[in-house]
């Protein structure tokens, strides 16, 4: 895999006025892969132990079990190190978490485990109400939490087993979540309207506490967009991709969504490495990732 690399390609200031005070981000792009081996790239994430990068691969439709799917192992500046890490039984692997040196994978109406050291599938999760399997994040004590955008649900595995642990209209289609030490913070959708992922209100982030299970909005809860992945700041805000539009926001602890750049549809679960100002997207229709230097 080839990358393209410019010191000075792009910078991007945007700043916002809230009251009296003025908050600034500089966003630069520093890579995009020039691949046509990825196939519908949903979601990237970083291996701080190995100090790589997996990038999970529908490869087709996703929702069809077609067994096309696959995991690949990239380096943090975009070189291709393994295009099908982990293979031959995946259909349409979406989101990612790492807990207890595993790699969880939604596909669908399962959760698969894989092995960190060698990309073996070590354990399958079936969720049989489960219709479309998204998100998923990792805790501090290694539970995994994972969305499912068409029930309005979150499952989450605890203790190798797996659990329905939240189902709420409030959570309208939730789509990306994050840890935010004691609680959850979820990117709905929004109000689907029976129109495949078309919505009549857009989604906003919500809080979940992971004690209480009680759904909150975060700030105003005015419409945001179709909210895909969800990251936290150094500084606390929130970097939040918009799938439908292809927008990136920043948004505050009040709800207020500052745009940051205005991408292609299909911009996706997002990863923010916060040592290192590192944050790449997944773009979906375009087959590829972008790497950003984000400075706050």
């Amino acid at each position: 895999m080839k990358r393209s690399i410019s010191g000075t390609l792009l910078l991007f200031l945007f700043s916002i006025v809230i009251g009296t005070k003025v908050q600034a981000a500089s966003l630069s792009l520093l890579w995009a892969t020039e691949t046509s081996e990825l196939k519908t790239p949903e979601s990237v994430i970083y291996d701080l132990k190995r100090n790589v990068l997996y990038v999970s691969n529908i490869n087709g439709s996703p929702m069809e079990k077609d067994g096309n799917g696959f995991i690949t192992k990239l380096s943090t500046d975009g070189n291709l190190i393994d295009l099908k890490w982990a293979s031959g039984d995946l259909s349409a692997p979406k989101g990612m978490a790492i807990a207890n040196d595993h790699l969880f994978v939604t596909d669908i109406s399962r959760v698969v485990e894989i092995d960190l050291e060698d990309g073996k599938l070590i354990k399958t999760y079936p969720v049989a109400e489960a219709v479309f399997l998204n998100d998923a994040v990792a805790d501090n004590e290694g539970n995994v939490y994972i969305s499912d955008m068409m029930t309005d649900s979150i499952y989450r595995i605890k203790n190798g087993m797996i659990e329905l642990w939240l189902k709420s209209e409030k959570l309208a289609s939730p789509n990306g979540l994050a840890i935010d030490q004691d609680k959850l913070i979820v990117g709905s959708w929004g109000v689907m309207d029976g129109e495949g992922f078309a919505t009549t209100i857009p989604g906003h982030l919500l809080i979940v506490s992971l004690y209480t299970k009680e759904i909150s909005d975060l700030g105003n809860a005015n419409p945001v967009g179709n909210l895909d992945g969800v990251e936290i700041t150094a500084n606390g805000d929130f970097l939040v991709t918009d799938w439908m539009a292809g927008t990136l926001f920043r948004i505050d602890r009040q709800g207020h969504a500052e745009t940051l750049a205005n991408l292609n549809q299909g911009s996706a679960d997002l990863e923010y490495i916060q040592e290192k100002n590192l944050l790449l997207i997944p773009m979906m229709k375009d087959h590829k990732i972008v790497a950003y230097r984000f400075a706050e």
